[in-house]
């Protein structure tokens, strides 16, 4: 090759890896603010706040947000390739692609246990007379492998994590049997979405809610609730974390049916107790329909309909595995006059699960 076309092949090389910061960095001065690239040497270089200045230098990129969504769409357009975070499956479902990390990959060596740390949860609640009942969330691969692939479903490496909770007698609700019968003409899970339907959340609190009565672990309450059905439009996280506007036209809103759990005696939407003598604990599975629209119809309000009483509840986005119980250890008082805990994680946080699975005692008395 001609030492000319060399060089100017090196510049255009050079040209693009250094042209987007500086023009970043000179488009910030224009603004009259600092260039966010140089907030890297006003912190001590941990992994913590590497990760935070990445996430923060990726958020304040011109490039990254007037660019990267058109290539994102001409990308699909072009290979079917919905992004990093999702993959295209069968019928135009999106799925997560840590769920199916999860299935299709071995576990790395010397990664956290699950079952280690749910044990020592449990002998330290139990200490202060609590019961505890664990609930493994499926993902959507796993309930719906038939929309992911034409081949043969995954056995889901949560089934192994059950069998040895309830070997060393954890009492556990097994979600993925319950949705292994699939019912005509509705679904367990959104095809847009990482989370269940509204019915699959009515469904499993009243199962759950069954388990806890055959154990003699709750009384029935005194409160009646009474539901009121609405119906939802659901646009999906999974478009959401497409970040291209133009790909989300590509896809319509669902309509998904919930039923909203409002007093009886006075009509309010269902709010949570503190005092409640019942805990739950989750990630985002418990969020949906709950905290986000419609409100009052997720899992949790669900279950206290079930057992006649209001519940108090730790919901965190992707931190049931560790951050949950890090927030209950900074607030003891929510422990006072509990009976039973009930703990959900998506089946994906056994293996990324953020902060994984560490040992978090829980406050002294």
């Amino acid at each position: 090759m001609p030492r000319r076309f060399q060089l100017a092949f090196i510049g255009c090389f050079l040209a693009i890896i250094y042209g987007v910061p500086l023009s970043q960095a000179g488009l910030e001065i224009y603004r009259g603010s600092r260039p966010q690239a140089i907030e890297i040497f006003t912190a001590a270089p941990t992994t913590v706040n590497l990760r935070a200045f990445e996430k923060e230098l990726e958020h304040s990129s011109v490039y990254a947000q007037q660019v990267r969504p058109w290539m994102q769409y001409l990308t699909y357009l072009a290979l079917r390739n919905p992004g990093e975070k999702a993959i295209l499956g069968r019928d135009g479902w999106l799925f997560y692609k840590p769920d199916v990390q999860y299935l299709v990959e071995q576990k790395p060596k010397g990664s956290d246990d699950p079952v280690t740390a749910i044990l020592a949860f449990r002998e330290e609640l139990a200490q202060r007379g609590i019961r505890l009942m664990v609930i493994p969330m499926p993902g959507k691969p796993s309930v719906y492998p038939e929309k992911l692939t034409r081949r043969s479903g995954f056995r889901s490496p949560t089934r192994d994590v059950i069998a040895r909770l309830r070997e060393a007698g954890v009492e556990t609700a097994d979600l993925f049997e319950m949705f292994g019968t699939k019912p005509p003409g509705s679904s367990y899970y959104l095809s847009r979405d990482t989370h269940w339907s509204g019915d699959a959340a009515r469904i499993a609190a009243a199962a759950v809610a069954r388990r806890i009565y055959e154990l003699g672990w709750a009384d029935s309450g005194s409160t009646e609730y009474e539901t009121k059905p609405v119906l939802v439009k659901r646009r999906g996280d999974i478009m959401r974390m497409m970040q291209a506007p133009q790909l989300e036209r590509q896809f319509p809103p669902e309509q998904v049916r919930c039923e909203q759990v409002v007093r009886r005696d006075t009509g309010e939407f269902y709010q949570d107790d503190p005092h409640s003598p019942v805990l739950v604990l989750g990630d985002s599975f418990l969020r949906i329909y709950e905290k986000d629209e419609p409100g009052a119809a997720g899992f949790i309000a669900h279950l206290a309909r079930e057992l006649r009483t209001p519940l108090a509840s730790i919901v965190n986005d992707g931190g049931a595995s560790t951050l949950v119980r890090q927030e209950l250890s900074r607030k003891p008082e929510l422990l006072a006059g509990k009976k039973l805990v009930i703990w959900e994680f998506v089946e994906r946080d056994i293996r990324f699960g953020t902060e994984g699975w560490k040992y978090v005692p829980l406050p002294e008395n």
